[in-house]
């Protein structure tokens, strides 16, 4: 008789019902957090690409003469995708103790010599051309591998930016 007033005085008893509830619902409100902030640094990382692939075709429209297309040089001679990818990678993830949500796998310069026609040093002014290829790694993806069976990890895409280029 003991065991039978016992349980039924614990199924009406809801003392611990709210703990067990948020016990229950914790992991999926920490899954959304994490989800959240992988997603805000993978976006801000992404803005500091685009702005370093800008910085970087301002940089070229510096460093390389106005008489480029009439001289017959090219943008490599003057300065390297090499060394821009190390500058653009070190841009897109300044953001520290984490492992990056963004690779950059390549840098191409380019100048178009057709340029904007108006009242430059060089008429018409040539055009540098900076893009960049990224790797995108989805926050998580580890996890999405593992429950889902499909590897939907990452995305590859490319930043483009021109620059008129001035010259030193």
């Amino acid at each position: 008789m003991k065991i039978a007033s016992l349980l039924a005085r614990l199924r009406r008893d809801e003392r611990g019902l709210a703990l067990a509830e948020f016990a229950l619902s914790l992991p999926l409100l920490m899954l959304v957090l994490a989800v959240t902030i992988e997603g805000g640094r993978m976006f801000y990382s992404y803005q500091a690409a685009i702005q370093g692939v800008r910085d970087a075709s301002r940089y070229v429209g510096r460093v390389v003469p106005s008489d480029l297309c009439s001289s017959g040089g090219s943008i490599d001679s003057f300065v390297t995708g090499e060394d821009l990818e190390g500058r653009l990678s070190a841009q897109a993830n300044a953001a520290g103790a984490f492992p990056p949500a963004i690779t950059i796998t390549d840098v191409v310069l380019d100048s178009r010599c057709e340029g904007v026609a108006g009242d430059y040093r060089v008429s018409p002014a040539p055009i540098a051309i900076v893009t960049a290829t990224l790797r995108i790694e989805f926050p998580f993806s580890g996890v999405m591998r593992f429950a889902t069976g499909n590897p939907a990890g990452a995305i590859t895409t490319q930043i483009t930016d021109e620059a008129r280029i001035f010259g030193s």
